[in-house]
């Protein structure tokens, strides 16, 4: 990796921020700040990570507008569908929809469902001798309150799934409040640790340091999991790491802001 690579998917989060928070803002639709505490990760996916054949899923389906904004980028979703976002009839509703793009692979967004979903994926593929396709799976840390989460990371060490990369964005803000006041999951770490994974902590906005993970996918030893360190709302001043950024649609004064400092 050298920078010009860097830069460029630098330039391509500016890009994806841009059209979700242009798709928020027509539609006045909430969930703002789950698409902006992912969008590095996403994007680094995408354009980075991914080889022809790998699959991303994304669990934490609230920011759907993230996603379809990173497929917008690399040409998969035209600009009339991402006009129609949240409007009556779209294929692109406020959750990943079912059997409607061939880059989302199933629905999500009824928390707790990617995970065993990826580790299925990931069985199939070992099964077919195909290990070198890599599932990606980004799940929010709220869901990991799922024991249908944990149920899956068993599955994934007990098959030895390798080929499965687990992200969590780890934003320590759930619906109801924060995750440690909710159900609190310290040491992340070590959980994970215990249940089979090679854990590695990284700040999940720095597009360098998540672009320099791709070597560590290569030949891995055991299931990988990423706490990708997060703000909920990155960006968004008035309500970065806040709750109301879950929930509220963003305002006329605050897009505009935004937009001129993803602009600049």
């Amino acid at each position: 990796m050298n920078n010009s690579d860097s830069t460029n998917i630098s330039d391509k989060v500016k890009n994806v921020k841009i059209r979700f928070l242009n798709m928020y803002k027509k539609a006045n639709a909430g969930h703002v700040g789950s698409s902006l505490s992912c969008a590095e990760i996403l994007t680094v996916a995408k354009f980075s990570w991914m080889k022809e054949g790998d699959k991303l899923i994304l669990s934490k389906g609230h920011a759907a507008a993230c996603l379809y904004s990173v497929l917008a980028e690399a040409g998969k979703i035209s600009d009339e569908q991402i006009n129609s976002f949240y409007q009556n009839n779209t294929i692109l509703p406020a959750h990943p929809p079912v059997n409607k793009l061939e880059d989302i692979p199933f629905a999500t967004g009824s928390l707790g469902h990617g995970l065993p979903i990826a580790s299925g994926f990931g069985l199939s593929n070992k099964l077919i001798k195909k290990v070198d396709r890599k599932i990606f799976c980004v799940t929010s840390d709220g869901e990991l309150n799922e024991g249908s989460t944990w149920e899956a990371a068993l599955f994934i060490n007990q098959h030895q799934l390798k080929n499965v990369i687990w992200i969590i964005d780890r934003n320590k803000l759930q619906g109801y409040g924060k995750t440690e006041e909710v159900i609190s999951m310290e040491p992340l770490d070590e959980k994970l640790k215990s249940f089979g994974f090679e854990v590695i902590s990284i700040d999940g906005h720095d597009v360098e340091k998540l672009m320099k993970l791709q070597s560590k996918f290569e030949n891995p030893t055991k299931p990988i999991a990423i706490i990708a360190n997060t703000k909920k709302g990155n960006g968004w001043k008035n309500m970065e790491e806040k709750l109301g950024c879950h929930y509220l649609p963003i305002s006329s004064e605050d897009f505009d802001l935004m937009i001129a400092d993803l602009k600049n």
